[in-house]
């Protein structure tokens, strides 16, 4: 007999042999009567193998503890070598800054020098025109 399948009313309880281990029953305490009007759906989830397995279908299984911890361990990993790299760019980014600075105040006291050369070489070119004539 099949799972979900009416049992044949002519069926005794003594030629059920294998039935009573699966429904949890003893094969003597089920009776002519009973099978005749069993709730098929019971006896079926009874008899069902994915009952006996405890197998849900259409859902992941749970990653063990410790994929969790070694996944837990990369993040912590991954995220102070970020903390590490990210110290790194910003002492460099203040680095290039400050030498930025430095050159830029190098640059304008070159500039001032050289306008000061500029005014006195005017200055003496002027000089130069005013002896010719």
């Amino acid at each position: 007999m099949m799972p979900g399948q009416i049992p044949d009313p002519s069926v005794t309880t003594g030629s059920l042999p294998g039935l009573g281990p699966l429904t949890g029953l003893p094969s003597s305490a089920l009776t002519v009567e009973e099978l005749k009007y069993a709730d098929i759906r019971n006896l079926g989830a009874m008899i069902a193998p994915l009952h006996f397995l405890e197998v849900k279908l259409g859902k992941r299984p749970q990653p063990v503890k410790s994929e969790l911890d070694e996944e837990e361990e990369r993040r912590k990993r991954r995220r102070e070598k970020n903390k590490v790299a990210a110290a790194r760019c910003r002492n460099k980014k203040k680095e290039r800054t400050e030498f930025l600075q430095r050159e830029s105040e190098r640059l304008e006291l070159m500039n001032a020098e050289l306008k000061t050369q500029i005014e006195e070489l005017k200055q003496e070119r002027q000089q130069l025109i005013l002896m010719l004539n």
